[in-house]
C-alpha cells in the first residue's frame, strides 16, 4: 500500500515522477485569478487562529459542512463567537469528505505550511489546531511570509471599476513586497439591468468618475475611463461572472431605453441581455487595444437558496452548476469582435464541464492573424471542475481539441491565502496525465521536450499570453 501524501503523491509512473520532480515542482507560480484581499498583503495580514485563514471566507468547506449535518451557527455563525468550534465542526466532516478534493486540500495545506501529517478527526483537531497557531504566530507566517513560501511570483485580484486601487498603489510604492500585485477589471455589477442595486451601483460609480452616468453613452464612457485608470495600476486582465452566454443586438436608441428603464427597476432578462451583450462588445474592444486578457466565467446558477442568500449574502455556498450552455450565443459574441477587429485574448471557462468540447472547438475557430498561441483558448477546471477527475478531463478535451502546450495552467479562484496548493495539485496531475502517455508509448520519450512543455504550462504560458514581463527561471522549450 503507498503511503499517503507522499512525495509521489497522485504520480503514478516513474515518467510522471520525472516530469513533476525534475520540472514542476520548482516553477514559481502565477496566480492570476484569486479573491484575495490586497489590504491584507500591503499589511502584511497575521490570523489569530486557523480558522480565520482556513474557513474565514471558504464556501467550499462550508458546504462540506452543511452536507455533513453541521449547522449554520457552527459554520458562518461561530466564526467570530468561537472559532475552536468551526474547526471542530471541520475536523468532524473532514473524514468522511473522502473523494472531495477538500480532502486532499485540507493535507497540502496541513503538510506544507503547519508540518502536520497526522489525520484531522475528533481525537487530534485540538491539537492540530493549538499546533497550527503556534506556527500563525511566528513572525514568518503572516500574509506575505504565505506568500513567500508558496513560491508565488504575481498575483492578480479581482477588482471593480469603482475600486479606487488604492491598496494596490501602496503595494507597487512598497520595496519590501516580493510579490507583484496587480487588479483585473471586474465590471459585472455596470451591466446587471435585470438584478435589483443597479441603480444604486450606477450612482457609485457615477461619484467615482465625477461626472454624471445618466445614459449607456456616459455608462461606456465611464467603464473606459476606469479602464484606463486600472491599466495605468498594471492591470494585464479583466474577468467577467455570467450566468450564461449572451448575444442579443441592439440599436442605441433601444439602450439607452433599457438604461434609463433600468434606473427605476429591475428590468426583464431579454432587456438583461440584450444590454451585457453592448456593455461586453464596449468593453472588450477597449481591452483589445491595451492587449488584455478577457476571461468569461459562465453556467453558474447563482444563490440558489434565497432563504439563506437573504440571511448571510451571495459567494457562501449556494451556488450550483447550471446545465448546458449556449454554444451559439458565445459564437456569435466573439464573432462580432472579429469582425470589428477588436477580438482579445479569450480565455473560456464554464461550471459545466459538458461545455469543455464545445468551447475549445470554438476556440480554434477564432485563432485567425494572430501571433498569440492559443488566443482563444479553453480555461483552467474551474470551481466545482477543479477535482482530480474534472482536472483530467479539461486537460484531455484541450489536449483532443486544442493544443496543449499552449494552455495558460492552473489558477486558484479562492480567497484563502493557503490555495497556493492547489497549483502543486495541477502540476501533479498534468505530469500523471502526460507521464501515462509516455510511459505507454503513447508520444515520444522525449524527456527535454515534455519537461519544457510542463513548465510552459506551469508558468512560462501565463507569463507571455498576459504579457506580465516576469523572468522565466528556465525558458520556453524550443521544439
Amino acid at each position: 500500500m503507498k503511503p499517503f501524501l507522499s512525495e509521489d503523491f497522485l504520480l503514478s509512473s516513474d515518467y510522471a515522477k520525472r516530469l513533476y520532480h525534475g520540472y514542476a515542482e520548482q516553477m514559481p507560480i502565477i496566480d492570476y485569478h484569486c479573491h484575495i484581499d490586497p489590504q491584507a498583503i500591503y499589511e502584511d495580514h497575521h490570523y489569530q487562529n486557523i480558522t480565520e485563514v482556513w474557513l474565514g471566507g471558504d464556501h467550499y468547506k462550508w458546504r462540506a459542512m452543511r452536507c455533513a449535518g453541521i449547522p449554520e451557527c457552527d459554520i458562518t455563525g461561530g466564526l467570530q463567537e468561537d472559532p475552536y468550534r468551526v474547526f471542530e465542526a471541520w475536523a468532524n466532516t473532514l473524514p468522511r469528505a473522502i473523494g472531495n478534493p477538500l480532502y486532499h486540500w485540507t493535507y497540502l495545506e496541513l503538510k506544507r505550511y503547519f508540518g502536520v501529517t497526522d489525520p484531522l478527526n475528533a481525537k487530534t483537531c485540538r491539537a492540530i489546531y493549538d499546533h497550527c497557531n503556534e506556527v500563525l504566530s511566528r513572525p514568518d507566517m503572516g500574509v506575505r511570509g504565505i506568500i513567500d513560501r508558496s513560491n508565488v511570483r504575481l498575483i492578480c485580484t479581482t477588482d471593480d471599476p469603482a475600486d479606487s486601487l488604492v491598496w494596490h498603489e501602496k503595494l507597487a510604492a512598497d520595496p519590501t513586497c516580493r510579490v507583484k500585485v496587480l487588479p483585473a477589471f471586474r465590471p459585472d455589477k455596470a451591466m446587471s439591468v435585470d438584478k435589483p442595486g443597479f441603480a444604486d451601483y450606477i450612482r457609485k460609480l457615477s461619484a467615482v468618475v465625477g461626472y454624471p452616468i445618466d445614459s449607456f453613452a456616459a455608462l461606456r464612457r465611464a467603464l473606459a475611463d476606469r479602464i484606463e485608470w486600472f491599466a495605468a495600476h498594471g492591470c494585464r486582465a479583466s474577468d467577467h461572472g455570467l450566468d450564461y452566454c449572451v448575444y442579443e443586438e441592439a440599436a442605441s436608441a433601444e439602450l439607452e431605453d433599457i438604461f434609463t428603464r433600468a434606473m427605476q427597476a429591475p428590468l426583464s432578462r431579454l432587456d438583461g441581455d440584450r444590454f451585457k451583450t453592448a456593455v461586453l462588445l464596449a468593453v472588450a474592444e477597449e481591452y483589445a487595444k491595451r492587449g488584455w486578457v478577457m476571461q468569461l466565467h459562465v453556467s453558474c446558477l447563482r444563490n440558489n437558496s434565497s432563504l439563506m442568500f437573504e440571511k448571510i449574502g451571495p459567494d457562501t455556498g449556494y451556488d450550483s452548476v447550471a446545465t448546458g450552455n449556449s454554444a451559439e450565443k458565445l459564437s456569435a459574441f466573439l464573432n462580432a469582435l472579429e469582425r470589428r477587429g477588436a477580438l482579445p485574448k479569450t480565455v473560456l471557462y464554464s461550471l459545466n464541464q459538458h461545455d469543455n468540447e464545445a468551447f475549445a472547438s470554438l476556440a480554434g475557430c477564432f485563432q485567425t492573424n494572430s501571433d498569440v498561441p492559443s488566443r482563444v483558448q479553453l480555461g483552467a477546471a474551474w470551481w466545482f471542475n477543479d477535482n482530480y477527475l474534472g482536472m483530467r478531463k479539461q486537460l484531455t478535451d484541450l489536449a483532443n481539441l486544442g493544443v496543449l502546450g499552449t494552455f495558460i495552467g492552473m489558477l486558484t479562484d479562492s480567497r484563502s491565502f493557503l490555495s497556493y496548493t492547489r497549483h502543486e495539485y495541477f502540476r501533479r496531475i498534468l505530469c500523471d496525465l502526460i507521464g501515462g502517455w509516455a510511459e505507454n508509448g503513447e508520444i515520444f520519450d522525449d524527456i527535454e521536450t515534455l519537461g519544457g512543455i510542463v513548465r510552459d504550462i506551469s508558468f512560462n504560458n501565463t507569463n507571455r499570453y498576459f504579457g506580465f514581463g516576469l523572468e522565466e527561471p528556465y525558458g520556453t522549450v524550443k521544439l
